[in-house]
């Protein structure tokens, strides 16, 4: 793996990074780029680093693709817009034949045009952007996890059927993501007659919702409370509830990720996820004992280093078969789960369908307890 932030830094460090491997190659054996691009600084990104070098190093280690290593240009796109624009023009010029990201779904979304066009369009393949707006982000956008649409029909589901409640709050981030997981969320929820006493935007990361908290403690009772958005909101939300003698469960999408180390705030709090690192299958053990390995003093992969790690090698996969050109890799990306075998890796089984999206990808509901996130169930 090789990071290119400057060209005259790349040849020291691709030929530190890579002389073991190449020291019995020909030297004509230039590496394969792929991309890596997300917010690598942040802690529900910087995973994605350590998953995509792990990746590459066991690809490189088993004798590359076609004969030749893999090699990566990671970039950090700091989860803004307009970074993630200039990020993906850079990629784009860039030898990169293929490019895993971006994290989030505003910086997915802002992205994709640069990715679709031009004379040689790229592929980028999101390991968690969730936002249904991705499923038409264009032909050369894949993305590894389900999207808002499968995590508000899990979350509903879970509400009505296993806690047996069916009247409650709504607080949403005003963004792609917050609407879209509140309208999944809400629409589920009418189905399976449910129904919500309020729904309320806000911005930022520490809303200011205590007067709608307070107006639902005191006329609508709710029996439970929904947050379409992040860690730090869901946190500043809690807080005002627990605050007004406000104690019902609280809920919410995978962007809450993070949030059992709020202690005992947040304690009972139901997460959905579309990866869960004690999930018991073959491949998954193999890389959460190899990411172990090479990471002993960090935290277990989330669900984007678990993408990220598949994502890696399902394009090396597909170089492999069809060759390492922009325009093959999305031809036989297009095929994976129908044409050619569905991709089986930690995150489960990869089959995409006409828009580049995982259809049948599980949804998983967790909950934390005693500041550990568990496993409740899947749906």
């Amino acid at each position: 793996m090789v990071i290119l932030p400057h060209v005259k830094r790349a040849v020291p460090v691709l030929a530190l990074l890579l002389s073991g491997w190449l020291a019995g190659c020909s030297r004509t054996e230039r590496p394969i780029y792929i991309g890596v691009t997300g917010a690598l600084s942040d802690p529900i990104g910087e995973p994605m680093r350590r998953a995509a070098r792990l990746a590459v190093e066991e690809i490189n280690a088993r004798g590359g693709v076609r004969g030749r290593p893999l090699a990566l240009i990671e970039r950090d796109d700091f989860a803004n817009p307009d970074s993630a624009v200039r990020v993906a023009g850079e990629l784009y010029s860039s030898e990169a034949v293929a490019v895993v990201g971006h994290l989030f779904s505003g910086t997915t979304l802002a992205a994709a045009a640069i990715y679709n066009g031009g004379s040689r369009p790229l592929v980028a393949v999101t390991p968690s952007s969730s936002a249904p707006e991705v499923s038409g982000a264009g032909p050369y956008i894949f993305r590894m996890c389900p999207s808002d649409l499968a995590h508000g029909a899990a979350l509903a589901r879970w509400v009505t059927d296993r806690l047996q409640l069916k009247q409650g709050g709504v607080f949403y981030l005003d963004d792609d993501y917050g609407r879209g997981i509140r309208q999944a969320f809400a629409a589920n929820l009418k189905d399976r007659g449910g129904r919500l006493v309020g729904m309320e935007p806000y911005l930022g990361t520490t809303p200011d919702v205590e007067p709608q908290l307070e107006r639902l403690a005191r006329l609508q009772r709710p029996q439970f409370l929904f947050v379409a958005g992040n860690r730090p909101d869901a946190e500043s939300i809690l807080r005002g509830a627990r605050g007004l003698k406000l104690e019902v469960p609280m809920l919410g999408g995978d962007g809450l990720e993070g949030i059992e180390e709020a202690g005992q705030l947040a304690e009972g709090t139901y997460v959905s996820a579309a990866y869960h690192p004690s999930l018991n299958t073959s491949a998954n053990r193999k890389f959460v004992a190899a990411y172990a390995q090479k990471y002993p003093d960090a935290p277990v992969p989330n669900q984007p280093a678990a993408a990220t790690y598949d994502a890696v090698n399902l394009l090396a996969r597909v170089i492999e078969e069809g060759g390492p050109n922009r325009e093959s890799v999305r031809r036989a990306m297009d095929r994976v789960g129908h044409g050619a075998a569905p991709f089986e890796g930690a995150t489960g089984r990869i089959a995409f369908d006409s828009l580049g999206d995982v259809a049948d990808k599980q949804v998983y509901i967790t909950v934390v307890r005693n500041g550990a996130v568990l496993l409740a169930g899947g749906l």
